[in-house]
């Protein structure tokens, strides 16, 4: 049963192949539009290599468009956000809206004519070992290339957990990736479902908007002053790395937050055991950098709650035996990567959709696979294997440049005349 049903699906595709008009593509192919996508696809125009740069959504940096609600800034100083090759207006404040950062990359990718295809989700991606090439497929067009770089990241798709009884609630369920502003939800009792940096912002959005927030805490969290001493927590903690363990940094933050921010602990936000800044680099998991939320918790303006134990009709049950009503509810409970969905025949991701080697390793695969923007250490991060992989790929380029093993008359070249316009 299993071996028909796989032959039928290998005939289905090959039926759906055959009906796609087919691009070559000179240079790689870039998939995703936003900051990682972005800063690769300028590092190989300054280098002379062309790039396909492909985008499901009809605008660059969509997540940040689309998906973010308004009181939105940057949690870190503007310089450890920069791409390469281009800085922030000086004019910018040390913390960007959200407005101002949609509006740097929209510069960035005029400066470096960077013109994604938009409307272009792709569907599979795969490497055809008989051709030697990446055949990457969206709704009408299979894109062909030496190179693959993918550019989607660890925040493709939300995430909501399901938890028990969430189709009986009788209000608005809604993810953060479509909350805007807390003047939707004004007078309302909301149940925000998350206690990272999303969650603890759309809880103070929420409190500005006269709406009574209940913040739940499913696990635990570090909290830390979004700055020390006058500079940024993240800038000092950088500066620290190259001279001290990551540990004894660990530790000094810690000490620091315990002392401005006082015992979280008794607001219902224990601590990991992990250190802040060993816990990101292991797990991913973001420190909180306070904005103004503990403030409200101490107040009581944020009411923090114990983990949902079950969604009724009119509200929820909690694991510590309490029962409320409310009116809306809000999940901040993040993202994840959506490769496995599309890229097949590769072991270079994991099933989380994460490159099995760690940061800095974890930016080239095999067979001219590259990946970009799952670092686990923000902008920053993306930034330095977006150096990496231009500089790999322009290698190759300037290698063999004037190779051109498929340059068969049914395909439709693609590179060249975005190459002579950059």
């Amino acid at each position: 049963m299993g071996t028909a049903s796989a032959s039928f699906e290998d005939e289905e595709q090959h039926q759906h192949s055959s009906s796609l008009r087919r691009e070559w593509s000179h240079g790689p192919i870039v998939v995703g539009a936003g900051p990682s996508g972005l800063a690769v696809a300028a590092l190989l125009a300054r280098s002379g290599v062309p790039s396909l740069l492909l985008e499901k959504t009809n605008c660059i940096a969509s997540l940040w468009q689309q998906r973010t609600y308004q009181r939105l800034r940057l949690h870190l100083p503007k310089h450890f956000c920069e791409l390469p090759l281009m800085g922030f207006p000086e004019d910018f404040p040390k913390y960007p809206s959200k407005e101002q950062f949609v509006s740097y990359m929209e510069s960035y990718a005029a400066r470096f004519a960077i013109r994604p295809r938009f409307g272009q989700a792709v569907s599979r991606a795969e490497f055809d070992p008989g051709m030697g090439v990446w055949r990457v497929r969206s709704r009408d067009v299979e894109y062909m290339s030496r190179w693959l770089i993918v550019a989607t990241g660890e925040n493709a798709e939300p995430v909501i957990p399901d938890i028990s009884g969430i189709q009986k609630f009788h209000g608005p369920v809604i993810h953060t990736s479509v909350y805007k502003t807390g003047a939707d939800f004004r007078g309302q009792k909301v149940l925000v479902v998350g206690s990272g940096n999303s969650g603890m912002e759309v809880s103070l959005d929420l409190c500005s908007h006269n709406a009574s927030p209940y913040m739940v805490v499913r696990s635990t969290v570090h909290v830390l002053p979004r700055e020390m001493f006058g500079f940024s927590t993240f800038g000092i903690a950088m500066t620290l790395l190259k001279w001290v363990p990551l540990r004894a940094v660990d530790k000094f933050l810690l000490l620091v937050a315990s002392l401005t921010l006082g015992n979280t602990d008794r607001l219902g936000l224990r601590r990991p055991k992990t250190g802040p800044i060993e816990l990101k680099n292991v797990t991913g998991k973001t420190p909180v950098l306070d904005v103004g939320a503990l403030s409200a918790i101490k107040s009581g303006k944020i009411k923090v709650m114990e983990g949902v134990r079950e969604i009724t009709k009119k509200g929820a049950k909690f694991v510590d035996g309490q029962e409320k009503e409310f009116d809306s509810i809000i999940f901040a409970t993040g993202y994840k990567s959506n490769v496995p969905s599309w890229l097949k025949g590769s072991e270079f991701f994991t099933e989380e959709g994460m490159p099995r080697r760690a940061f800095p390793e974890g930016w080239k695969g095999e067979n001219g696979l590259y990946t970009v923007g799952f670092t686990r250490r923000g902008l920053l991060g993306a930034s330095v294997d977006a150096i990496k992989i231009a500089a790999d790929v322009a290698h190759q380029w300037n290698t063999a440049k004037h190779t051109d093993v498929f340059n068969n008359s049914h395909f439709v070249l693609v590179g060249r005349t975005q190459q002579q316009r950059t």
